[in-house]
């Protein structure tokens, strides 16, 4: 599998940080969730997942980026 960077709202590239694979998933780097509370959120946990926060004004700002025209498809990675 292949990345591409698409953005963080961190500064000097930490994290959360998205990018965009050649399979056409996202992947989010960025601190766990380790607050019990939050944790007991969420349904169905497989093995091998964890929960990352990300803002949400990222995950908007990339959906703009990624998906220009607006009709759900992302572009090729090249």
């Amino acid at each position: 599998m292949r990345m591409r960077f698409l953005g963080s709202t961190s500064e000097a590239g930490a994290c959360p940080t998205l990018y965009e694979t050649d399979r056409g998933t996202i992947v989010v780097q960025g601190l766990q969730v380790t607050d019990a509370e939050a944790l007991a959120d969420l349904r169905d946990v497989l093995d091998g997942e964890t929960a990352v926060e990300v803002p949400r004004e990222l995950i908007t700002e990339i959906a703009r980026r990624v998906l220009p025209s607006g009709n759900g498809t992302p572009p090729a990675i090249g």
